[in-house]
């Protein structure tokens, strides 16, 4: 019954809030497109350096000489807590919601960036590194990550409406208790992502990468 309620009210906040959530899928799509589009205005210097560490990287998970998969989902955990930590900050301020458009972009910039440019230095076997080691965490990772700039969005568009326009039915300290707590449930789902970015995704590029090698 419980589940069924938190269900239905994020369905209806979805529908409340139905142009920032494609606002916010269309701005992310722009910074993967973009983050490709970077890697071909590398210069070759550039795209050699990269790839050079790329390599590096790929032997030590082919021999095993990586980081404790203890240590990497900690390392990650951390990471995606200072960035929901930031957002929360800034939808907090008057002015962080420029800030939060352009984390949101960042993100999808990068994950553009580096698919991009496995494919493009290695091709199809790029393509199969990307999708082994991009994609098993983003895809919790993604949609977490529009969720909170959509609700990071709203809430900071109500905090600016109740400075300056004074009419909104909801008290403030109220919707900030709710996006504090929707925000800290959105945790539980970084914790997962970041076990499989440190359990799963090693295993499947030693995997990937033992079979390029053959």
């Amino acid at each position: 019954m419980r589940k069924r309620s938190w269900m239905t009210a994020w369905g209806q906040h979805v529908q409340e809030h139905y142009t920032t959530y494609v606002f916010t899928v269309v701005l992310f799509v722009m910074g993967i497109i973009f983050g490709a589009i970077v890697v071909n205005s590398l210069s070759f210097s550039q795209k050699e350096d990269l790839y050079y560490y790329l390599t590096n990287f790929f032997g030590q998970v082919s021999s095993g000489n990586m980081a404790s998969a203890h240590d990497v989902w900690k390392e990650s955990f951390l990471q995606n807590l200072k960035y929901i930590g930031l957002m929360w900050i800034l939808a907090m301020s008057l002015i962080g919601l420029p800030l939060i458009l352009i984390l949101l972009f960042l993100k999808g910039l990068v994950v553009g960036f580096t698919v991009g440019f496995l494919v493009n230095q290695m091709g199809w076997n790029g393509f199969l590194l990307a999708f082994v080691s991009v994609v098993p965490q983003n895809i919790i990772l993604v949609p977490i990550f529009i969720m909170m700039a959509a609700v990071s969005i709203s809430f900071s568009l109500k905090m600016i409406r109740h400075q300056f326009v004074k009419r909104t039915h909801e008290p403030i300290f109220r919707a900030m208790l709710r996006y504090t707590f929707i925000m800290l449930s959105f945790s539980i789902a970084l914790a997962l992502a970041s076990s499989l970015e440190a359990y799963v995704s090693p295993l499947l590029m030693k995997e990937v990468v033992e079979l390029i090698e053959k």
